[in-house]
Parts: structure tokens; sequence; C-alpha cells
């Protein structure tokens, strides 16, 4: 394996001459010279790549690009609208460009989602170019997926060659949770898109010191802010470190360059909350998810700190607070082991031992290196974001969903690529042909792990995993004295195995359909924690079982269908008016009880809870014909067609009328917007025609941090409840309960 093809002749990585290229005191490859006949058009560019590259690199690159946008449009829009929350917003943007630069929910304005507009951006383009439909909401996601797996493809062959390139890129395309992510419109694509190209970025300055690649960075994760507010920043610490001490720079330097990219980074992701937080309260949409209609308490509150603490106001209960039992909450056990537990393990863990491994053993192959190295300030940058998020990921104690750790899956890679083109090149040591043997063996048997888990998906492939794991690992003892070609094949055999279970599992993954609010990646009974919106006897309670081969499912066509109608599906959450049952592993929500042992209003019927259930907090309604009839009757004469209590329901709601619906209370329903007063004016303004009745968390919730479960007040959502129904028309169709707004019944 060739390594880095772009470092300056002058590098100096090591002491006494060691370059890092290859053996200590080899030179750096020299460029292979350009054919002069052969003609230099960008067709030819393109296909031919850098004259350095072996001729193979670019085609190979532009085949892994090609099939990982294969493989996430495939059956793309078997998810229809995927989280409907986020899907309604899109659909708000493309009809508002102030829902747009806002990020409302409703292009009528009444309130934002519950986090920064960037992620809706790109989505709303496409809607307004190409008109609403899944596709169009969906497609880039999977161009961001796309670009991902290109930068991080780029940034390890610039240290390390184009295999070991190759190699990070399929290690992230086939990482289950990419591919569920990457496929799905909540802001974590996006997010792993700009961190990625981040840590690119910082690898570029630390090459030459060169400050404008520093600024870009910061400018990343400024728009990465703007997407995902403060998860944005866990991998500035490592970023920061690095290049303070690493840079080949001199030290006052290197600190003027951190503030110049610290700079860049204030005004990428301040720009906007600037104009939201001096724009006029009265003429802008509600900030959701905030309590005090503030985006600044809503990132450092909701979405910041309160997500490390548990203590989310207005959130759906906390993480480590009272019922949880010790190390746990509601969102699951915390520790130094929740990235490989049942939970977890599926969607990210595969390569997790290997990576670790791969990266204590590549600093110390670079140990000797001098203090400027690129490539051990490469290895901290990525591994350095690696073990950073890991570690908050396992010890937050608010909310936590399986998907968030699409965020590590980047990192992962590229210190598998870097380890792994390490080790190879220096397999004829010892240490370091047992080093990778030892990352080869922790990816098969945590493979097998993984694969036990779900015993009746596949269970062949596990023996499989592990003794080709076992075998290669034992070829690679000795790659250093077989043939070049036996080498090759103990390699080949390593990639097989090691990639074996993430393979099946991120084709089951999409396989499946996948909607809600907290989709989870595999075959069925991958992950008890996820529900909200699975379909299909697949599915259980977790979003999209899969089919043709990988675990059940659903047949094709039923985009937007009903699910499991009220039904508690075997790791699912509970329908209208059931318990959910506490405890680890348990269904539902782990650990869940007490204050929410009655269930929750609405369920999974048509004008209440969406398929799986919560009603209406993690999916939305099934909308009927008979009830968007209603709705669209005279729809233009009002700014909202209804209202309903939380997001998810209004949501549906507006998806299926193209119309704006309010929702009252935000995602949870516990955001105190529109307050009681607000509320009535609206109505007696003649702004909003019906009431949904049903679904929401708002209807019985409190709200300030003791709603939502624990025992607060009525909270406006009960107040609007209460207040419609005593005073107008109830209407019922179908199985909709509707409030006509217009038709007045009491005082």
């Amino acid at each position: 394996m060739s390594t880095s093809y772009d470092r300056p002749l002058d590098a100096n990585e090591g002491p006494d001459g060691t370059t890092g290229w290859g053996p200590p005191g080899s030179p750096p490859p020299a460029a292979a010279p350009e054919d002069a006949s052969r003609p230099s058009s960008l067709p030819h560019r393109l296909w031919r790549g850098r004259p350095e590259d072996p001729r193979w690199a670019r085609p190979a690159l532009l085949g892994l690009l090609a099939a990982t946008l294969l493989l996430y449009l495939y059956d793309l829009s078997a998810s229809g609208y995927a989280n409907s929350f986020y899907s309604a917003a899109v659909q708000a943007g493309s009809k508002s460009w102030k829902a747009l630069f806002f990020g409302s929910l409703d292009a009528g304005n009444a309130i934002t989602v519950d986090k920064p507009p960037a992620s809706l951006w790109p989505m709303e383009l496409s809607v307004r170019i190409f008109g609403l439909s899944s596709w169009a909401i969906l497609a880039p996601e999977v161009l961001m997926g796309v670009a991902t797996v290109a930068v991080v493809y780029a940034a390890v062959r610039r240290r390390s060659g184009p295999a070991a390139g190759l190699l990070a890129g399929a290690v992230l395309a086939l990482t289950p949770v990419a591919a569920l992510m990457f496929r799905f419109n909540n802001p974590d694509a996006m997010l792993a898109l700009l961190m990625s190209l981040a840590c690119y970025l910082v690898v570029r300055a630390l090459e030459d010191g060169r400050t404008r690649w520093l600024v870009w960075a910061g400018a990343a994760i400024g728009l990465a802010f703007l997407a995902k507010t403060l998860q944005a920043f866990l991998i500035l610490p490592p970023l920061a470190v690095v290049y303070a001490v690493c840079a080949p720079v001199p030290l006052k330097k290197r600190l003027g360059q951190l503030a110049a990219a610290t700079l860049a980074l204030v005004v990428a992701g301040g720009w906007w909350v600037a104009i939201v937080e001096l724009w006029p309260a009265a003429s802008r949409p509600y900030i959701g998810g905030s309590q005090h209609n503030s985006f600044l308490e809503l990132t450092f509150g909701y979405n910041g700190f309160g997500r490390l603490s548990g203590e989310e106001t207005g959130s759906v209960g906390g993480g480590g607070g009272p019922g949880g039992g010790a190390g746990g909450g509601m969102w699951g056990e915390t520790g130094w082991s929740r990235m490989f537990d049942s939970e977890i393990g599926g969607q990210i863990s595969w390569l997790l031992p290997a990576a670790l491994i791969l990266l204590v053993a590549g600093l110390v192959a670079t140990r000797r290196y001098r203090r400027t190295s690129v490539t051990r300030g490469a290895l901290l940058v990525w591994g350095g974001s690696l073990v950073t998020t890991m570690v908050v990921f396992s010890y937050m104690a608010g909310i936590f969903h399986q998907y968030y750790t699409v965020a590590l899956a980047p990192y992962l890679a590229a210190v598998i690529g870097m380890g792994a083109g390490l080790l190879w090149e220096r397999r004829r040591q010892v240490w370091a042909a047992l080093a990778l043997a030892a990352a080869v063996v922790a990816a098969a048997a945590w493979g097998y792990v993984l694969l036990h888990r779900t015993p009746a998906y596949l269970p062949w492939l596990k023996w499989l995993v592990l003794i080709g794991g076992l075998v290669a690992a034992l070829g690679l003892i000795f790659a250093g004295r077989l043939t070049r070609p036996l080498a090759l094949a103990a390699a080949a055999l390593a990639l097989v195995a090691a990639l074996a279970g993430p393979t099946a599992y991120t084709l089951s993954t999409v396989d499946s359909a996948h909607e809600g609010s907290i989709p989870t990646a595999g075959p069925a009974g991958a992950s008890m924690m996820g529900f909200g919106g699975g379909r299909g006897p697949g599915g259980g309670g977790r979003t999209g079982g899969a089919r043709g081969g990988f675990g059940g499912g659903r047949t094709p066509g039923q985009q937007n269908q009903q699910g499991q109608q009220g039904q508690q599906g075997q790791q699912g959450m509970p329908g209208g008016g059931q318990g959910m049952p506490g405890g680890q592993n348990g269904n539902g929500f782990p650990g869940l009880g007490g204050d929410f042992a009655g269930g929750f209003p609405g369920g999974a019927r048509e004008g209440a809870g969406g398929a799986g259930g919560m009603g209406g907090l993690l999916n939305g309604a099934n909308v009927g014909s008979a009830a968007k009839a209603l709705l669209k009757k005279d729809a233009s004469r009002y700014t909202w067609v209804a209202a309903s209590i939380g997001s998810q329901n209004a949501a549906s709601y507006q998806l299926a009328t193209g119309d704006p619906v309010m929702a009252i209370g935000g995602f949870n329903g516990t955001d105190p917007s529109p307050t009681l007063a607000q509320f009535k004016k609206y109505v007696t303004d003649g702004r909003i025609h019906y009431f949904i009745d049903g679904g929401g968390m708002g209807g019985g919730m409190g709200q300030g941090g003791e709603g939502a479960g624990r025992g607060g007040d009525s909270g406006t959502g009960s107040q609007i409840s209460s207040w419609v129904q005593s005073n107008f028309k109830k209407v019922t169709v179908g199985s909709a309960t509707f409030y006509d707004l217009t038709q007045r019944t009491g005082n």
C-alpha cells in the first residue's frame, strides 16, 4: 500500500530524516510522468485523477461513489416523508421564504422546528425546484452522504494513499447508521458532512500552516452549528489542541490562526442567530423548543447543556433523572459501554474496537516523528474527534437517540483507513503485524457478538465472520513473510470478515421503510429502543422492518399507509390508552413508568397518533380522504386550516392538505405558544378553522421542565383544549374528531 503523495518534500516527519513515507531514510515517491501524447481533456483528468496516483485509483473512487449513490437511492421513496416533523417544515419553506429563513413548521409562521434551519435549506430548495415528494426531500440527504464519503476518502488518501482512502470510504458507506441517516431528513446528514469537511481542512492546515485552511474549517463548524447547534462543537477541543501543538508555524502565529478560525466560526454560525435575536418577536415565529421564545435559550438549554445533564426544560422527561436507576434514565444506560450495548451496538460499533486498536497502533508507529508530523497530526485530528464524541455520547444523561451515532461514522472510517495503511506498510515488523491481526480479530469477534444478538437474522453469517476473521488474522501475522499474492489474499479475507456484518445490516436498512422521529438501522429486533413509525410485520415497534430476505417487512407501494393501529408491538410503544412498561430493554422507553403509566393521548388511528404510536409525539396521524376534504374546504380563507397539539400530528395534516396547520406547543406540545389568550385572538380574528382533537403530548401534560410526565401543572395545550371543547361544535369524520372554530356552542 502506498502512502501519502501530497506532503511537502521537506516535511521531515520523523527524526534523523525519517519521513514516514516508508522505511527510515526512504525518499518520497516521485510523481509518475504524464504521457505528453495523451490528451488532457476534462473527462480524461476526471477519469485518470492525479498523475501521482496509480491508474486504478480514480476509477476505483468513482466506482465507490457511484455504488454508494445507487445503494442510498435504492427504494428511497419507500420511507415517504420520513420524519414528517421536518418534512412539514420543508413544505412550509417551499411556500414561504420567511418560513425557509426561520425554519418554521408551517407557512403561517406560528412556530419553528426545535433546531436551526440550515439542514432544511437544501431540501426546501429541492422542493421548490422539483415539487413536494419523498424524492425531492430525501435526495439531497443522499447527495450529502456521497459527498461525505468523498471527503473522507480525500482526507485519508492524502496521508495514506488511495487504497487506504478507498477502505475508509467503504467503511463509512457500509456503516448501518450512516446508510440510515443519509436516507433520512433529520439534521444529522449535513452535520456529518460538515464535521468531516472541518477535519479535512484542519489536516490541510497542518500540512503547510496556511491560515486559509483553518479559517475554512472554522466556517464549516459554524455552518454545522446552524444544522444542529452545540453538537457541532464537540470536536473543537481536539482540533484546536492538535493544531496548536503540531502546526508547522511559530506558536504566536498558531494562536493567531486559531483566533481567526474562531472568528470565522462565529461569523458563519452567528449571523443567523443575531438576526433572529434582534428581529421583533411579534413579527417572527415562536422559537420552538424554548420556553421564552429565545434561540439562545434553545441552544444552551434544551439543545445544549440540558442534553448533558438531563435537565432539558420542556422535554419528554429527562435522562438520568428520577426513575431511571443508577447510571441510566429514559434514554438508556450511560457509561463507557453505551456505544456497545444492545440499543446502540448494531448501529455504529462494528469496527469501533478495531478502530481504537488501530488508533493506538498508529500513534505508536509515529511516536518518534517530529512535532510537525502531518501523519500523526491527521491521526490525532480524526482519532481525537472519534474519542471525544464517543465519550460525550456515552455519558450524556439527556435526550439521546441511536441515530446520533452517525456523527462517529466519518471519524471511525478515517481512523480505520489510516491505521490499517500505516500497519500494512510496516507489516514486516512483528509488532505491526500483530497489531493489524489484533484489529481484525477484534472486528470479527465483535461482529460475531452483534450478529448473535439477532439469532434469527442470517444465523450462518456470524460464523463466517468469526472463522474468516481468525483465519485472516493468522495470515496477517505472517504477511511480511508471505508472497505478495498471499498477503493480499489475507488482507482481502480480513476485509470481508470485518465488513460482512455491517454490510448485511446496511442492506437490511436500505431495504426498509423508516418513518417517525427515532429511526434505527438494521433488521427487526436489532435495537429495542427504536420506535415511532415501523411498518409491516418485520417492524415490531421499530421504524421500519426489512423485506426481501432481510427479516420481514412491508410490501411495495404502501407509502404513507397506516401502521400497527393502536397495538403494542414486540418492542414498540403502546397505542392509545395502554400503559408503558418501564425497565431497560423493555417495551417503549427504557425505564419509563410512573407518570407515563397511563399512556399517551391519542393512538395509532386516523386523526390521532401515527403508526407505532406515542400518540403523535413520534409519528403523526393517518389522514383519511374525508378529513382532508374537510380541511381543504374554504382553506384559502384562513391562515391555518387547523391547529393541533404537538408538531407530528400538525405535520401530518399539513403534508396531507398542503395548507398550514398550527402546532400548539411545538414538537413536544410543551412550549408555551400560543398562549390561551393568543389562541383566542386567532380564533376571534378568523385565522384558524378547525382544532384537531387528540394526539400530541401537550394535551394533558405540563410545561416548563415539570411537564411531559413529570407531574407539572395543566399547561397551555390543556388550557386550549379545554376551552375549545367547551365552546365549539364537535365534528366527527371517520375516526377523526375536529372542533369547528367558526361555530360556537357555549359562552
